[in-house]
């Protein structure tokens, strides 16, 4: 009887599939020296701030591909971070926002085939309100300079004016996150690059800690051309919108004809919707069917090439394109929307998270400056 389990994948076959995307790796040699002998440890974190959007299926196709390739995956939700971030999550919120996080990134990495068995949460500040990682967070900004460690956190941290001491510790955290969770790789976007390059210059020169290899994915446009954010809600989609909603939105999005560079609806092809069907092909392929303008039967693409060129072509046109990525997000957040749907918890932890339901109209209770001001206990 056959079997429907995927194939052994080679060393080359693994890396190939791990910096798939990636649009840039500080020392891949880390990453093969481990591949050739045991699995890849590798860690992503997010800090726990606004309600995670669409834009969140770009590390989660990552996530999925770095088991694909028999990596162990740490996902970090980092609520010390965001509390240290121009305080995007205030200290009442801290709790309710990294539950509100592992469940809806749980949910979302579900909604991609992961399977939750082969990865780990880990709670930020169970580690680092140690005496531990406090002694070394001090011998750690005893080596680097104020100027460096700002300059870290200057594409990360939201600027409220001159740089206070949060600014600073923040990256410094995180280049201690990788000892404490004892990984071998860093997974981010590109606008961690400089953590990045402090802690391949800093951790085994400063701190006797061994060197690790980052990953860093590109910054994927927003629906209005810029970065899609939480803060901005014409960027986004949430990952509970309705597919009405949903349509709405993409049908708004910016997507100029010809114009591959920028175009947010052809990055979520690219590092969502193509690599989800590769994923979920049996032997691994990448495949997507559209009916091109003036066609009646579908084009089956294989590459992010292949559909570029259509694009600039005009052969996929801007309407065909909304539709695959209005398509392809409905799919993928159905699930997501009918687990919140289901989960009263869930729906609590949201309402105290963000001081209003994940879904509006399902309530108006807002939080009180007063609830605000609760402190938080560890």
């Amino acid at each position: 009887m056959a079997s429907d389990a995927p194939r052994t994948l080679t060393v080359d076959e693994k890396f190939e599939l791990i910096t798939a995307n990636i649009q840039e790796t500080i020392r891949p040699d880390i990453i093969r020296n481990v591949l050739a002998v045991r699995p890849l440890e590798i860690f992503w974190g997010t800090a726990t701030t606004g309600r995670p959007h669409a834009a969140y299926f770009v590390p989660a196709i990552k996530i999925a591909q770095f088991l694909r390739a028999g990596c162990k995956v740490k996902v970090l939700l980092a609520d010390l971070n965001g509390f240290l971030d121009a305080d995007k999550a205030p200290e009442a919120t801290l709790e309710a926002r990294a539950h509100y996080y592992e469940r809806t990134i749980g949910a979302l990495l579900r909604a991609v085939g992961v399977d939750l068995d082969n990865l780990q949460f880990v709670l930020g500040s169970s580690y680092q309100l140690t005496p531990a990682f406090s002694r070394d967070l001090l011998r750690l900004s005893k080596r680097v300079s104020v100027h460096d460690a700002v300059k870290a956190s200057s594409e990360i941290v939201k600027s409220t004016g001159d740089p206070v001491m949060a600014d600073g510790i923040y990256p410094m955290m995180q280049l201690l996150d990788e000892e404490y969770l004892g990984v071998d790789a860093e997974f981010g976007g590109i606008d961690q690059r400089k953590t990045f390059a402090l802690a391949n210059d800093t951790m085994t020169k400063a701190m006797g800690f061994k060197t690790r290899a980052h990953l860093m994915n590109p910054m994927v446009p927003g629906l209005s051309g810029g970065k899609m954010s939480s803060s901005d809600p014409k960027s986004k989609v949430d990952l509970l919108d309705e597919p009405a909603t949903i349509q709405k939105k993409i049908a708004k999005a910016f997507c100029a004809p010809g114009k591959v560079e920028g175009n947010g609806i052809l990055a979520f092809i690219q590092h969502v919707l193509l690599p989800y069907s590769q994923l979920q092909s049996p032997d691994g392929k990448t495949t997507m069917s559209v009916v091109l303008k003036d066609q009646i039967e579908p084009t089956v693409f294989r590459s992010f090439n292949e559909i570029s060129a259509a694009y600039e072509a005009d052969q996929l046109t801007p309407q065909i394109a909304k539709k695959v990525v209005t398509d392809g997000l409905t799919k993928l957040t159905t699930s997501i929307r009918s687990m919140f749907e289901a989960d009263v918890e869930w729906q609590r932890i949201a309402a105290e998270a963000y001081c209003q339901p994940a879904i509006p109209s399902k309530s108006t209770a807002k939080c009180t400056p007063q609830e605000l001001s609760k402190e938080w206990k560890v």
